[in-house]
């Protein structure tokens, strides 16, 4: 038996059709790699991190190549790994100019006693691990955050005040990509990379990185959040899944639960979420407008 589930974002803008097709697309593709991988008895960190790149590839998500900008016009990219079976994890934030965050952070897993590298440090790895200079930014980006400054400057959008009600504007779209994986030796992963969203602040840090929070793993189930990053972390979304299913509910109930409560805590579009259990059972919900997801279970 194995199992991947992916999904491509939680946000509230609806998404124009031609587009959101070129996107399941992509999240089919996505899911078909990483269930060969598994398929061929590989590791469910392979799966994971195959699944995630192409997402990173495509440009039509908010990871990877097409991320969105900062306010200074830079691309600051994050992304997580954990492997479920030790608890490993590897991450990075605030990274530039690499095509594929996840894998950098698999190797701070891999090849370090850490377990998060930031900003130049984090860079600066990457390029000691061979990681090679790429530039991630699109026209369609570049288009977006001038969009956006300008209603800025003309008052329209005020991106400091310190409340989530403003905050939920930047989740207008679905950004982040994740997977998680269970292969034939009931080893579970979870991976997971994002741009953050457009205009934040350089050096913003959302729950993708952070253990617990945007993912979490360990040899009875796994989980990987998307959406509103700050209240994702101050929830703990992803550990508390988890814990669920280590407890006896099912990843589908555990999902609903968690997202429930965090509604009731921080309001409605907020996030999304998925869940893998080691006996192959899935769990997904979402209190935004939509989330893409692809799936495959083979028994």
């Amino acid at each position: 038996m194995y199992a991947i589930i992916v999904h491509g974002g939680a946000g509230v803008r609806k998404i124009p059709k031609d587009i959101q097709e070129q996107r399941e697309k992509v999240l089919r593709k996505s899911c078909e790699t990483g269930a060969e991988v598994l398929a061929k008895g590989g590791h469910a960190l392979d799966a994971v991190e195959e699944a995630v790149k192409v997402l990173e590839d495509s440009s039509l998500f908010n990871a990877g190549t097409g991320s969105a900008l900062t306010l200074t016009s830079e691309i600051e990219m994050d992304a997580a790994i954990m492997d479920g079976s030790t608890l490993k994890a590897g991450a990075v934030a605030c990274i530039r100019n690499v095509k594929n965050p996840i894998s950098v952070a698999r190797k701070v897993m891999e090849k370090t006693s850490h377990v998060l590298l930031v900003g130049e440090g984090a860079t600066l790895f990457a390029r000691k691990m061979g990681f090679e200079e790429y530039d991630p930014r699109t026209d369609y980006r570049v288009k977006q955050l001038k969009k956006y400054f300008k209603e800025w400057l003309e008052g329209k959008l005020d991106f400091y005040r310190e409340n989530l009600e403003v905050a939920k504007l930047y989740v207008k779209e679905p950004g982040t990509v994740g997977a998680i994986a269970l292969d034939k030796n009931r080893n579970i992963a979870a991976g997971t990379s994002t741009g953050g969203f457009v205009l934040k602040l350089p050096g913003r840090v959302g729950d993708t990185p952070i253990i617990g929070a945007g993912i979490y793993a360990t040899n009875m189930g796994a989980a990987v959040a998307t959406g509103l990053g700050e209240a994702i972390m101050k929830f703990c979304l992803s550990f508390r899944i988890v814990s669920m299913i280590e407890n006896g509910l099912l990843p589908q109930k555990a999902c609903e639960k968690a997202l429930e409560e965090l509604t009731l805590r921080f309001g409605r579009n907020t996030a999304g979420v998925i869940a893998l259990d080691k006996h192959g059972n899935l769990g997904y919900c979402f209190n935004t407008l939509g989330m893409d997801m692809a799936y495959r279970v083979h028994r």
